[in-house]
């Protein structure tokens, strides 16, 4: 309200200073009202784009709670993993030990029956 006191007071103090006095005035009073409507547009575009950025930023802001906890699940899922190859590990490395020892035997065992086959 007060700027558009200033500016009638403004228009006020330059009247008739530019040329051609009444055109002048009345063509300055005509920017005066397209600044002002441009200024309203403006003022639209900007509440609009703070309306936007607070969305986007409570968007943003949820994707990063988001994300933080879906990283803490799959730490959690991480370490579960982690101990059940561990426990894979135990089984096949005792099932490769029996495997290695049968394997051992068969041989001997081929071995002897050779043996004793050719002799």
């Amino acid at each position: 309200m007060n700027s558009r006191r200033d500016r009638s007071n403004r228009t006020a103090l330059f009247d008739g200073i530019e040329e051609g006095g009444i055109r002048a005035n009345y063509s300055h009073e005509i920017d005066e009202h397209e600044n002002d409507r441009a200024i309203d547009g403006l003022q639209d575009r900007v509440n609009l784009l703070k309306r936007l950025s607070g969305d986007i930023n409570e968007e943003v802001e949820s994707h990063n709670r988001m994300l933080d906890r879906m990283g803490n699940d799959m730490d959690a899922s991480r370490g579960i993993l982690s101990g059940t190859m561990d426990r894979f590990k135990m089984v096949f490395e005792k099932k490769s030990s029996r495997r290695m020892f049968t394997l051992v035997a068969i041989f001997v065992v081929l071995f002897l029956v050779i043996y004793y086959l050719v002799k």
